[in-house]
């Protein structure tokens, strides 16, 4: 099974694509889509769209699993990012690509094995996970694998 994590934003979306295969992972892809402040927030929606549009268009997923929203205090921000959340969802729907949504909480439950566990608990977990040297940078994309390991512990298929 292939999936692609995203960790969403406007700003910054980082995505996490990696192959499940008899409970064994291989990383395919990762990295960011960024945008830049000083743009229209519709340009960047569109960038986003775009880079996503590429990657599933390229990789080809079979599911995508995305973060769902944390709400912050500032609003604004959290209006912009579920834009950002919106587009990626989008995407996948033009795809034909199933999307599962996962809580923060669920993500660390599924990486550490506990629902309060810190970013870098998460982060070293899915370098441990994933067999790499490092932990991929930047935080988004690291984010974005520990979604797609979610999605690939949480969703009970085997292949």
């Amino acid at each position: 099974m292939r999936i692609i994590g995203i960790d969403p934003g406007f700003a910054i979306t980082g995505y996490g694509i990696i192959d499940y295969k008899g409970n064994r992972f291989s990383v395919v892809e990762v990295g960011v889509i960024s945008t830049e402040a000083d743009q229209e927030l519709s340009e960047r929606l569109l960038k986003l769209s775009q880079g996503l549009d590429f990657l599933l268009n390229k990789y080809k997923p079979d599911a995508m699993a995305i973060e769902e929203l944390f709400f912050n205090t500032n609003v604004k921000t959290a209006i912009k990012v579920g834009h950002g959340r919106g587009v990626a969802m989008l995407s996948a729907a033009k795809a034909g690509i199933k999307v599962t949504e996962y809580t923060p909480l669920q993500v660390k439950q599924a990486v550490v094995g506990y629902g309060r566990a810190k970013k870098e608990q998460v982060q070293q977990m899915v370098k441990v996970l994933l067999n790499l040297d490092r932990i991929p940078k930047p935080d988004d994309a690291a984010d974005a694998l520990a979604v797609a390991i979610c999605h690939a512990h949480s969703c009970g298929i085997k292949f």
